[in-house]
């Protein structure tokens, strides 16, 4: 009989909360340093710190299950798929937006159960939000008060209607609208971490969050587990369900996070 892990959610909140606050505290005070890592993309002290907090916490908040980390995940599918469950966590998502000073980062927890996410905690420290989800149990933003999270449905008959489109600060905006059927209207929303984009569309301030390039598993398995319950998905460009700790690499593919799925996203995403 599956573990209900949902009485964990208000420590997961905590702790990604204190990581948030970790990292803020040395964004204000700019006193980090930079790295660039072996697949040539930044890493800062502040990532590590993150890292080393979140690490310690879930481990003394579960000893039995194990953590992989953006910032340790040199663990090979061998040991890796003899976990029933796990921690996935991105200490700092959107390194490069905290380096820009944009303040669209976050930290993510997720726990990955049987290959699939079920909990999912998205923390941005700068506006102090909190994203999370238990599956089965619905998704929530914490203002200053729990609230249920929906996506956006769409009433009207497209293409009269705009499709709301969150992008990437840092990718070519050409990159993504070449890949969007022309017969559509489309609203573009610029933000950062890719973990606050994919929130975005689960809470129906944008329609889809088209990625295209390199990103870990440990981007997309809290906010699937955030988006599923407020009635959206995540798949690949090719609209096939992401894999979690199934392959030896923990790259993701290109994806597209998807609100409203009665939208003809077949013919709205032009394929490879």
């Amino acid at each position: 009989m599956r573990q209900d892990f949902s009485h964990l959610l208000p420590n997961v909140i905590e702790i990604a909360r204190s990581a948030g606050q970790l990292i803020l505290d040395i964004y204000l005070k700019r006193d980090y340093e930079e790295f660039i890592k072996s697949d040539d993309t930044p890493v800062t002290s502040a990532d590590l710190a993150a890292h080393k907090l979140v690490m310690e916490r879930l481990s003394e908040l579960t000893p039995d299950i194990p953590v992989l980390s953006e910032e340790d995940s040199d663990i090979s599918l061998a040991e890796r798929e003899q976990w029933e469950r796990y921690w996935l966590v991105d200490p700092l998502d959107g390194t490069q937006e905290f380096i820009a000073r944009s303040g669209d980062f976050a930290t993510i927890i997720a726990l990955v159960e049987n290959n699939k996410p079920i909990m999912g905690v998205v923390y941005a420290p700068v506006s102090g939000v909190v994203y999370h989800a238990y599956q089965g149990k619905g998704a929530w933003k914490i203002p200053d008060m729990d609230e249920n999270i929906r996506i956006n449905t769409h009433t009207h008959e497209l293409p009269k209607q705009n499709i709301a489109i969150a992008i990437s600060r840092r990718q070519d905006i050409n990159r993504i609208t070449e890949r969007m059927s022309n017969k559509w209207n489309y609203e573009l929303i610029p933000l950062g971490s890719a973990a606050l984009k994919a929130c975005l569309v689960a809470e129906g301030s944008a329609d889809c969050y088209l990625r295209l390039g390199p990103t870990g598993e440990w981007d997309t398995a809290a906010t699937q587990c955030i988006v599923e319950e407020a009635g959206g998905t995540i798949l690949d460009t090719q609209l096939v369900p992401l894999s979690y700790n199934l392959r030896e690499t923990l790259e993701n593919p290109n994806f597209i996070v998807i609100g409203d799925r009665n939208l003809p996203w077949n013919e709205i995403l032009t394929q490879d």
